[in-house]
């Protein structure tokens, strides 16, 4: 199922069988498409283009998500640049019977609008209307900070 809701977008579904890494919960590397799926999703839908998947960062698995969970994953806009859309991601699950979800995962993705031609493209800007989306942007910003930093102390070896 996937609702939207402005700059938010929720996909829910159930952890499956084929999911099951050799510890018996959820693959990590499933989650990661899961959480790239939800993220492409809110960065097309915000910006109306196709979009492709720049940076991930602080991907933090807090907690395993078991076979027969119901997954939630929320993709929310939290900075929008010229041609780029900061998109927070969390993973919440549990068991469906109940409606308790307990975060299992969180990180940062940056997307980029493209044509046809894969050549970036502007998307629409994004304006915190509430404190809590000033306080997400602020975020943003200051991951962008250490990302500058990080790629700084990477390049001898790129």
């Amino acid at each position: 199922m996937i609702d939207i809701t402005g700059n938010t977008i929720t996909l829910r579904f159930l952890a499956e069988p084929s999911d099951v890494n050799f510890g018996g919960k959820v693959h990590g590397g499933a989650v990661m498409k899961w959480i790239d799926q939800a993220g492409y999703a809110c960065a097309a839908n915000w910006s109306g283009q196709y979009c492709v998947t720049i940076y991930v960062g602080g991907i933090r698995f807090f907690k395993p998500i078991s076979i027969g969970d119901m997954v939630e994953i929320t993709a929310t806009v939290i900075y929008t640049g010229n041609t780029s859309m900061h998109i927070a991601i969390n993973v919440q699950a549990g068991n469906p019977r109940k409606k308790e979800r307990i975060k299992t995962t969180h990180c940062v993705m940056v997307f980029a609008a493209v044509d046809d031609h894969g050549k970036t493209v502007p998307v629409p800007k994004w304006t915190p209307e509430s404190p809590e989306g000033v306080e997400l942007e602020n975020y943003a910003k200051k991951l962008m900070a250490l990302r500058q930093s990080i790629e700084e102390e990477m390049k001898p070896y790129m």
